[in-house]
């Protein structure tokens, strides 16, 4: 099974594709889209989705693990600006036929690290452990999206949500 995670953002999205086969998690690549601060809205927006359609031709996902929006109330502008940039994602896994499944950020951490609440560092650690990396994953939009897909590829396990390569 092919599950590419992403973490979705307007200024820097970051993206992992990771292979799952028979208990044994590989990491493909990680690494981040960036946009620019200066430009227009839609044509970061375009941007995105002009990347995230060379992701998705470029790996063939099974499925898409999307880190669902946490929204904070004293800052609402950085949630409706996410936003733009998650319904990009989700458009072009669409348009591609990926299935998405989304996941809240403490589910994501939950399921990594057992801890719901576990700090950036922790998460980076806990996949360098479980993925066999030299290194910690970096930066910290890289280590979110492995932790996207590490989580939809848990959760794929334990519901048994039949996935094929058709």
């Amino acid at each position: 099974m092919r599950i590419l995670g992403i973490d979705p953002g307007l200024q820097v999205c970051g993206y992992a594709c990771i292979e799952s086969k028979a208990g044994e998690t590989t990491l493909l690549e990680g690494g981040v889209i960036r946009t620019t601060g200066s430009k227009a809205i839609e044509k970061r927006l375009n941007q995105i989705a002009e990347d995230i359609d060379s992701i998705l031709d470029k790996f063939k996902p099974d499925v898409v693990g999307v880190e669902q929006l946490y929204s904070h109330y004293a800052h609402p502008r950085t949630a409706i600006l996410m936003g733009h940039a998650r319904g990009v994602i989700l458009q072009r896994c669409a348009e591609a036929g990926v299935e998405v499944k989304s996941f809240g950020a403490t589910r994501i951490k939950k399921c990594i690290t057992g801890n719901g609440h576990a700090s950036k560092e922790q998460m980076q650690r806990t996949i360098k452990t479980l993925l066999g990396l030299s290194a910690v994953p970096e930066p910290n939009d890289v280590a979110d999206a492995i932790a996207a897909a590490m989580c939809c590829a848990e959760m794929t396990r334990k519901t048994g949500f039949p996935l094929s390569r058709e």
